[in-house]
This record gives C-alpha cells, sequence and structure tokens, in this order.
C-alpha cells in the first residue's frame, strides 16, 4: 500500500486508544456506535456529533458480545460476569437477566417491523452454554432453547421469524413464534464456531474447527462444503442481496458466490490481499455490493466487489482489527483492534 493507506482515517475519521482488547462493535438503530472491550466497559459515540465519546461501565468482567438493542437505540452486551444487560443511548444500564458465573458469550436482536415476524415490538436473545433465552422488547423472558452442546453464534433472520444457533455437530433453527420448540436440526459432525444466514434466510453457513465452511441450503436440503483456508475462519458476512459470503481466515477476503449454482464447484473471488498478512475481519456494507476489511497488521480497506477496487481506509500499525461494523445507512464504519483502537469513519457523500 501507498503512503496515502491513512488518508480516509486521518480526513474523514475519528479515533481513540482505548487500551483494551475492541472485542466488538456495533451502531444502534439511530446511528449511534459502540465500542465493547475486555475490561468490562462499553464506549459510546455519536459519528454525527463529534463530541466526547462516554465511558460506560458495564459489565464486571470483559464484555464477550455486543448487538444493537431491538428498540430505537442503545445496545444489549453479555459479559463473563454472567450479566445480560441493556445499555442506553445516555450510558444508563439496565440488567435484562444475569446467569450466575455461567458466561453469556453471545447476544443478537431484532428490531421487529409490520412485516412477518416480530410483530413490531423486536426481539433480544442471549446463550449461556447449551441454552439460548429469548426475550421481548420489553425484556420479559419469553422463552428458552436448549441445545446438545455448548453454543457458538447465534443470529436472527432478516424477519425475526426465526432464530440460529451453531454448536458441536452443526447448527440448529427454530421458529421464535412456536408453540412447540421442535427445532431443524442442520447435521454435520465437527466443531461449528460462528454462523451466518443469508438476507433470505434460505442458507446458513458456519465455520469449523478445520479451517473449512460448512453452508445448508434450506429450500432443497443441499450441503455445501466450502474448504482451503489456512487459518481458522472467524468473521462471516452476507452481501446485501446474499450473492456473495465474505469472509475472514486467509491473506485476502475471500468471497465464495452464492449464484449461477454456486459456492459449490465455483472459486471464490479473493480481493485485497497479497501481503501474506491474514484477513482477520470482514464486514459487508449495507446497501452496497462493498466489504469492509480488516488484517492482522491493522490495516482496514474497503473493496468494491464488482470492480475489484479496493480503497485504504486505515494504515497497518495499530494492532490486529480485531471488530468491524457499519451503520444501517452505510454512512459509518466503526473499527477496532486488538491493542484497543477505535475508530469511527465517515463516509457520506462530500460536495
Amino acid at each position: 500500500m501507498s503512503a496515502d493507506t491513512d488518508t480516509m482515517l486521518q480526513t474523514r475519521g475519528e479515533h481513540r486508544a482505548l487500551d483494551a482488547f475492541v472485542v466488538a462493535c456495533a451502531f444502534d438503530r439511530a446511528g449511534r456506535a459502540a465500542f465493547a472491550l475486555g475490561d468490562g466497559s462499553v464506549h459510546l459515540a455519536d459519528p454525527r456529533a463529534r463530541s466526547e465519546w462516554q465511558r460506560v461501565e458495564a459489565h464486571r468482567g470483559g464484555v464477550l458480545a455486543l448487538a444493537p438493542d431491538c428498540t430505537a437505540s442503545g445496545f444489549v452486551s453479555g459479559g463473563d460476569d454472567g450479566a445480560f444487560l441493556r445499555i442506553g443511548a445516555d450510558g444508563t444500564v439496565h440488567e435484562i437477566a444475569r446467569y450466575g458465573q455461567k458466561w453469556v458469550e453471545h447476544v443478537a436482536s431484532h428490531g421487529g417491523g409490520k412485516g412477518e415476524g416480530g410483530k413490531g415490538a423486536g426481539l433480544l436473545a442471549c446463550s449461556v452454554g447449551r441454552s439460548v433465552h429469548v426475550f421481548d422488547a420489553e425484556a420479559r423472558a419469553l422463552k428458552t432453547l436448549v441445545h446438545p452442546s455448548a453454543v457458538s453464534g447465534l443470529v436472527f433472520d432478516a424477519r425475526g421469524k426465526r432464530i440460529a444457533a451453531s454448536h458441536y455437530n452443526g447448527a440448529s433453527l427454530w421458529f421464535v413464534a412456536s408453540k412447540t420448540d421442535n427445532p431443524r436440526v442442520l447435521e454435520w459432525k465437527g466443531s461449528h464456531i460462528a454462523i451466518a444466514l443469508s438476507p433470505d434466510g434460505d442458507v446458513v453457513v458456519t465455520s469449523m474447527q478445520e479451517n473449512a465452511l460448512h453452508g445448508w441450503r434450506l429450500s432443497d436440503g443441499q450441503d455445501m462444503r466450502m474448504s482451503g483456508y489456512p487459518l481458522k475462519t472467524h468473521a462471516l458476512s452476507f452481501s446485501r442481496t446474499g450473492k456473495w459470503l465474505a469472509t475472514s481466515g486467509a491473506d485476502t477476503v475471500v468471497l465464495w458466490p452464492f449464484f449461477g449454482g454456486g459456492p459449490m464447484g465455483k472459486a471464490p473471488l479473493e480481493l485485497a490481499g497479497g501481503d501474506n498478512v491474514p484477513c482477520s475481519f470482514v464486514a459487508c456494507h449495507p446497501q452496497q455490493d462493498m466489504v469492509a476489511a480488516g488484517f492482522a497488521d491493522g490495516l482496514v480497506v474497503l473493496a468494491d466487489i464488482g470492480t475489484e477496487r479496493v480503497l485504504p481506509v486505515a494504515a497497518p500499525g495499530r494492532g490486529a482489527i480485531s471488530a468491524l461494523a457499519w451503520s444501517d445507512d452505510g454512512t459509518h464504519l466503526a473499527i477496532g483492534s486488538e491493542t484497543g483502537f477505535a475508530a469511527l469513519v465517515d463516509f457520506t457523500k462530500r460536495s
């Protein structure tokens, strides 16, 4: 990369040294950002105001997971202190549930809406060991879904009708509103460590301990195997239309085609590589066919999938990128690293 690798960050961004591992970052539904840290704190920032960032002492221990709240603003978090918390945009903290000495390792939310699923109210969920606990928007417990082994990934589908969890030997897909909780079990032997659902809800993909991905197409029961990674894939992100699945786990951004009969029998598209530095995180743009990618040396780029053009966003040297997130409208990107570097970059059009 050239000397201008840091231009976007310096001219369109703001950043902080937060002095602890950035476990996750997210934007709430009002466009505010949050960074969750390994020291238990959550840092709130409004990218449109460029005001002082607010530190919230959330967990007595490390934060393990972060997601936007299902309501209009705020966030939910899980920690190794056994707490599932709701964090308001003003920094107030409310405990949704506490699970003793058990870790709250994954959290998820759905904003509801008047369409199918959600009934306009929104949903929250967290995983504790083998159990997924589901709550309504008022933080009232709705149900507990028990899996055969510890849950390693958790996600709602785009309509909020179903929730999917990865675990040992596969994944489970549940209808949230079902009176009888009998999941559709997707089986594949081995340890599954993360999960993603396509925007149309027809494809479930998990990453596996043995440096590969496995997928299931729900409409016809097709199994899909994607291998060849030199490292474990921790980050999975479908493009806005579901045509591409972007992944970490190689020294490029690996994108598998989910069209034209793919991914089986199709080679993946590889972008933004060549320096033998592992890609550590990916996040597809919510409005356009682009993907943000972070690397183990701290480099962050934005790649256009159609043209394969790559725009440098932040230069190497600030620690391995551990978290990336887009605002819902795609105007702002949040960045976090293992050394506590945190940044917001503005991608709004300027005259």
